[in-house]
């Protein structure tokens, strides 16, 4: 699953590294902060040296634009969620912008579509009257 993610990078974590048997790897965890009405808080990583150092060319408090995958894998009966960023890049020019969530409220019966009628009291057989309500 590949997904793009625009946030603003809060904190980098120290880089990690070890050896298994398929030889040594490095990762380096990092935490966004989406930019949403209610922002929430993700933690990511990156895998190898040259990603790593990609990374370093970004501060702290930078909106970037995050290209990612998301996996889970299973160990001894516990699952794991991995987010891993494959691609870092200041482009965010092109993000998408989110709706509002709902739909803004004509301010005056002008900005109303035309295809909703208006109707009145007097259209309702009520009388009319000098009050304002």
């Amino acid at each position: 699953m590949a997904l793009d993610l625009v946030a603003r990078l809060i904190r980098k974590m120290p880089v990690q590294s070890g050896s298994t048997a398929r030889g040594e790897w490095s990762k380096q965890e990092f935490v966004v902060e989406t930019l949403d009405m209610y922002p929430r808080k993700v933690c990511m990583s990156v895998w190898g040296a040259d990603k790593i150092s990609e990374l370093k060319n970004f501060a702290e408090g930078e909106t970037l634009r995050f290209s990612l995958n998301i996996e889970s894998r299973e160990y001894n009966n516990r699952w794991y969620t991995d987010v891993r960023a494959w691609k870092i890049d200041r482009n965010t020019e092109t993000a998408p912008v989110a709706a509002p969530a709902y739909p803004a409220s004509p301010a005056s019966p002008a900005e109303m579509p035309s295809s909703t009628p208006m109707v009145s009291g007097a259209d309702l057989g009520e009388q009319e009257d000098d009050l304002p309500f």
